[in-house]
This record gives structure tokens, sequence and C-alpha cells, in this order.
């Protein structure tokens, strides 16, 4: 005869069929490949035939290949150069679009709209707009002033100042994180700093970035998460070209391994990638007590 169960019991069966889907998803799609791709960094395999081991041997050559340095420099530029000039802009939008102005919902939706177009149709609708010969930013460059433009994304020292400006076409996700957290300001703040006689450079930087910071401190990380592994835009619209100046470490990871078939060497890559997105991300948190002030902590 079988034993009735608790209502605890049954509860707690229920928690595990409940959760079991996401555990059976996590060991299945993300455990088992995590744990595959760090035996394969220590192996030599090539899809077509069985890993054998060969230690460290793709780490010591990744650390003396020339174009892994080439690589990291050059997302590390990208990173840099999107993710502050991504916040800037963004903060700058989300401030303007805080103020008391009619038709404002319109204008913030306008703003947002962008950022839901990614991938390949955003990079081929950028490759028109920096086409040398017949693009449209070329073309108001010469209207303007008589000069020809240069060429973007065939250029060495272009091409990745231009995939930086791509990357603003999608700030306005990071827009409506920042509007959101000027909307949490208390708006007692400002008017006790009205009244002391602040002007409005000083309740930004006294009251507005200090009550920000929390935000900042998010968008800047997943920024420089993302902007690490920035892969479709440099894929379609260069290629890692001219002469590797736009060669993102994920594109690296992506000719090693289905181009090249040396899917030990890319599995290598990809953990040396997120070791430095880890290390990133841990002096992210560590720098932060010193500028983050949450909500009940003195400024």
């Amino acid at each position: 005869m079988l034993k009735r169960l608790t209502l605890r019991q049954w509860e707690e069966a229920w928690f595990l069929i409940l959760v079991s889907p996401f555990f059976l998803g996590f060991l299945v799609f993300t455990a088992y490949p995590l744990l595959a791709s760090f035996y394969y960094s220590l192996s030599r395999y090539d899809v077509l035939s069985p890993p054998s081991w060969v230690g460290l041997s793709n780490y010591q050559e990744l650390f003396s290949d020339d174009l892994f340095w080439k690589s990291l420099q050059v997302t590390s530029i990208y990173t840099l150069g999107s993710v502050v000039l991504g916040m800037v802009c963004s903060l700058g939008l989300a401030l303007l679009l805080n103020q008391r102005v009619p038709g404002l919902k319109y204008f913030r939706t306008i703003f947002y709209l962008p950022s839901i177009i990614s991938g390949v149709a955003l990079a081929t609708l950028w490759m028109w707009i920096f086409n040398a010969d017949f693009g449209i930013l070329n073309f108001l460059i010469y209207q303007l002033s008589g000069l020809k433009g240069p060429i973007w994304l065939g250029s060495e020292q272009w091409v990745v100042p231009s995939l930086i400006v791509v990357s603003l076409w999608g700030l306005g996700g990071t827009m409506v994180i920042f509007l959101a957290g000027l909307q949490g300001i208390p708006t007692e703040l400002y008017e006790a700093a009205d009244m002391d006689g602040a002007g409005p450079v000083n309740k930004f930087v006294s009251i507005t970035l200090p009550m920000l910071s929390p935000v900042v401190f998010f968008n800047g990380l997943t920024g420089m998460i993302g902007s690490f592994q920035v892969f479709t835009t440099a894929m379609v619209m260069t290629s890692g070209g001219p002469n590797y100046a736009s060669y993102f470490l994920v594109l690296y990871i992506y000719n090693a391994a289905f181009r090249n078939f040396r899917m030990g060497f890319a599995s290598a890559l990809a953990w040396v990638l997120f070791v430095i997105v880890l290390i990133l991300t841990l002096l992210s948190f560590r720098s932060s007590a010193s500028w983050v002030h949450y909500e009940g902590e003195s400024i």
C-alpha cells in the first residue's frame, strides 16, 4: 500500500517537477558546453576526428600569436569608444526626454524605435550609409564642404570609429534605463537645491549623477560585456578588414572554429575572452564601492 504524502512533501515534489525543465536546460545547453569547451581548449580538435590531448599548447600558441593581440587591441578600442560615447549620448537623450514638453511620449518612441532593429539588417543599412561611392554620408559631406569623404569601411584609420558610430544606433535601450533612473530621483532634492540657489550644473553634479550612479554602473557594465562580444556588424560589414583593422576577438573565435576547423584553439580563445570579461567585471564591482551611491546612503 502506497504511503500518502504530506502537504509539505507534495509541495517539494511539485517544486522539483516545475524547476526540472530549467535545470535540464541548464545542464544540456550551458553546463555541458562550458565543460566541453574547456576540455577542447586543452585538446587538438578539428571536428572531423576525435580530440587529442595537448595540454596548454593552445594557450601557449595563443599568447604568442600576433593576431590574438591585434584582435584584443581592436576589441578594447571599440569597447572603450562605444561604451563611453554610448553612455554620454544616451544620458544626454534621457535628460532631454525627461523634460515636460508637448508630445514627449512620441519623442521617446521615436528615439527608442531604432534599438529594436539589429543584426544583419542593421549592418546592411549602415553599409549603404558608409559606402564611399554612393553612400548618403559622403554625399552630405560633399554637399556641405565640397570635399570627398573617406573610405569609411575600407580605411584602417576609420573602420573602428565607423563601427562605434553604428553601435550608437541601439542606444535607445540604454536611454530608457537612464530615463527610469531619472524619474526615480525625488523632486524634493531639486526643490531644496533651488532654494539654496544651485544652478543646473551644480544640481547635475551634486544630485543627478550621484543618485543615478547605480544606473550608470549597470549600463556601463552591461555595455562593456556586450561590446567585448561584438560580432555581427564586423562579420557582415568588414569581415575583419581592412588588414585586420576590425578583427574582433569573437570574429577570430568564429573563424578559428568554423572556417579553419581549429575547435581546440577557438575554445582556448573563448576561455581567454571569458577570463578577460570576468576580471573587468570584478574590477568594476570592486571600484563601485567608491562611487556608486544607493538609496538610503549618504551622498
